[in-house]
């Protein structure tokens, strides 16, 4: 299944606010929405939807419609959690980064001042 924007899922904004109606149709299924996300986006989401479904289908071969839709919803937050934890690892390995850096800039600064009290390094200014 390709990943694209189907642009029929969406009608012309409804007011000034931007609001406008968006069809999901997806397993035999439609549910009609209104929002005022930008539809562009709403259709990659959409078409990534479809191709966690389609490879849903694919790995496990299930074919009720609200299974395959259950199984899709968990796969998803599953992998938005091994995003979060990643991203979480990330900051706490930049925090580190960070520690060692500020210690070892400290550190620079006592050599400097201590170099600067034994008159090894001639006064700034």
């Amino acid at each position: 299944m390709a990943v694209g924007i189907d642009e029929s899922a969406f009608s012309e904004p409804g007011s000034k606010s931007g609001r406008h109606d968006m069809l999901i149709d997806v397993l035999g299924a439609k549910l009609s929405i209104t929002t005022d996300e930008d539809p562009r986006y709403l259709g990659e989401v959409l078409s990534q939807y479809r191709l966690a479904i389609s490879n849903i289908q694919g790995i496990s071969g299930i074919k009720d419609p609200l299974n395959i839709a259950i199984l899709t919803g968990f796969m998803l937050c599953s992998e938005i959690n091994k995003l979060r934890m990643k991203a979480d690892e990330d900051h706490a390995t930049s925090e580190k980064a960070l520690d060692r850096a500020t210690a070892l800039v400290q550190h620079l600064d006592r050599v400097i001042e201590r170099a600067h009290l034994a008159n090894e390094l001639p006064a700034d200014g």
